[in-house]
């Protein structure tokens, strides 16, 4: 499988990288900021930072986007939407929608790491309307059924 991956602003294969694996074991590709100036982002808000490419994912797969866990952890820097989709048939340039959810702004500089990409396979199975589901072990039990 490979994933293309189109620069859409010059910077891009210059002073910021095309997105990579930061080790050999990594699940995810790197996505840096692509923005001429840093960003600062107050505590409770959000701001959409261009990453300055473009993908083809894969038929059959979906490119999952998350916030870096240093950011999230040590920050408080989350998605806005908490996760990312990208769609195979998506072509357009990916943003990264993040939230301040610390009370101290937090700054974006220019090629930051912001969040990371996973493709990964995805089922699209056929929808069956039904008037009962299959029983289960588990049943309906929802939320802490299963135990603390």
């Amino acid at each position: 499988m490979t994933l293309q991956v189109k620069a859409l602003d010059p910077k891009i294969g210059t002073s910021i990288p095309f997105p990579y694996y930061a080790t050999k074991g990594a699940a995810a590709l790197d996505l840096h900021a692509c923005i001429d100036a840093p960003v600062t982002i107050l505590s409770g808000a959000q701001v959409v930072i261009p990453t300055g490419i473009a993908v083809a994912i894969p038929e059959n797969y979906v490119g999952i986007m998350a916030v870096r866990s240093s950011m999230g952890v040590r920050n408080g820097i989350t998605l806005s939407n908490d996760i990312g989709v990208i769609d195979s048939d998506y072509r357009g340039p990916l943003g990264i929608g993040l939230r301040n959810n610390k009370a101290d702004p937090y700054t974006i500089q220019p090629g930051d790491r912001i969040a990371q990409l996973m493709v990964v396979p995805v089922a699209c199975p056929k929808i069956e309307v039904v008037q009962e589901l299959p029983a289960s072990e588990r049943g309906e039990g929802g939320f802490g059924s299963t135990g603390v």
